[in-house]
């Protein structure tokens, strides 16, 4: 069980710093606009390389073998092509990095977690515990994952699941080379077979953000009395964080559809991404006690009521999953039935600039992104050999 003093140990070392939808509705998957079972296959760039180790230990080894010979701790800079880091996983949905440079990735379809070394730290990728998901179809499974600030000292990290009755969120004791048994921090967060959110990250408050979908029933996203089709901030605890806009209510804000990104820019501003219907996908600029309109309004609709989106997309061409800022400042978007990597400039003012689409058609549908050193790293949501891929700066106008 984690220690139940790391938010009290977070708090001071910060005050120290500073109904069911029908699947033609549905953008999550390629041209059929059905669920996040992805029916596109792979396509490779003849850049990917990859160099193969086998692993030493006796725990679970990974389907991969590839791992990448160069360091991408922070004073490194690695260079060459595209490379794969991990590869022959079964919907590969989040990656987060641990303080020693190392990753985990999150196997949405076996509730596998994958640790995959440092590169130059020796060893290859392996399974290092399972979460005890329910699956059946959709887009349910092992989701997010999150890592908090206090790692070092607390090491601890969160994932978000499904189970036969809900979606819930556990504290995973990490052991260095295994997980412990995890402990359910947070539960009854609505499942269906479509429309699960699944992404969490700490904040730069050291609170827990969740984003949730709707599960196929639109009337749940304007409803403050569930957890559906929201934004939520919980302590690493699953309570409601204190300063939440709705008293004691986890909930952020409200009226969204299915949030599957989450980021802070270097503001401190928060941004989510959010999936359309048959219209528009939206990157939305998170205000607390906000309302995004689901199912009101889809898109920019110019009523007060509602937050409108800083930027939106036609849904074949987006499809937004994962989200990161960039060295550059820039908010990156993982695109699934749009099979890109999208650049967004951020503004002083919180507007956004031109976006720009990058990596479009070349590794098939891009499930989450996350910039380690000078790469790019993002995982692809294929369906078939699902893969963690490590791309130059260059490749998505970051550098």
């Amino acid at each position: 069980m984690p220690p139940r003093s790391r938010l009290t140990t977070r708090r001071l070392v910060l005050g120290i710093a500073g109904m069911l939808l029908a699947l033609s509705a549905c953008t999550g998957d390629a041209a059929d606009g059905g669920s996040d079972t992805a029916t596109t296959g792979l396509r490779t760039a003849p850049t990917v390389t990859t160099s193969t180790q086998p692993s030493t230990t006796t725990e679970p080894t990974s389907r991969a073998t590839s791992q990448p010979t160069t360091s991408h701790s922070a004073t490194s800079r690695e260079t060459g092509p595209a490379r794969v880091l991990l590869d022959g996983l079964d919907i590969a949905w989040s990656v987060v990095l641990l303080p020693d440079g190392s990753a985990l990735v999150s196997e949405r379809n076996t509730g596998d977690l994958h640790h995959v070394p440092a590169p130059g730290s020796g060893g290859g990728p392996r399974v290092v515990g399972r979460i005890p998901i329910e699956r059946t179809s959709g887009e349910g499974g092992l989701l997010g994952l999150a890592v908090p600030e206090d790692f070092d000292v607390n090491p601890v990290l969160y994932a978000y699941y499904s189970t036969d009755s809900d979606n819930r969120i556990a504290a995973v004791p990490w052991r260095g080379d295994r997980i412990g048994e995890p402990e359910v921090i947070f539960d009854g967060i609505p499942r269906g077979t479509n429309h699960n959110g699944g992404r969490i990250a700490f904040g730069p408050d050291g609170y827990l953000y969740v984003g949730t979908g709707e599960a196929g029933d639109t009337s749940l996203s304007q409803n403050r009395e569930s957890l559906g089709g929201k934004i939520l901030r919980i302590t690493a605890e699953g309570k409601p964080a204190p300063g939440n806009p709705f008293g004691g209510s986890p909930i952020w804000s409200y009226g969204h559809r299915n949030v599957q990104g989450l980021a802070w820019d270097r503001e401190g501003r928060m941004w989510a991404s959010e999936f359309g219907a048959q219209t528009w996908d939206e990157l939305n600029l998170i205000e607390p006690g906000g309302n995004y309109g689901w199912p009101e309004v889809e898109g920019k609709a110019g009523n007060p009521d509602f937050v409108d989106p800083v930027a939106q997309w036609p849904t074949a061409d987006m499809s937004p999953s994962g989200i990161t800022i960039g060295p550059d400042g820039a908010v990156y978007m993982a695109a699934l039935r749009g099979e890109s990597v999208w650049r967004v400039p951020i503004r002083s003012d919180g507007s956004v600039g031109e976006p720009q689409r990058t990596l479009h058609a070349t590794y098939g549908r891009i499930r989450d992104v996350l910039f380690v050193s000078d790469r790019l790293w993002l995982t692809t949501s294929n369906g078939s050999d699902d893969r963690l891929i490590s791309v130059p700066l260059s490749d998505v106008g970051a550098g």
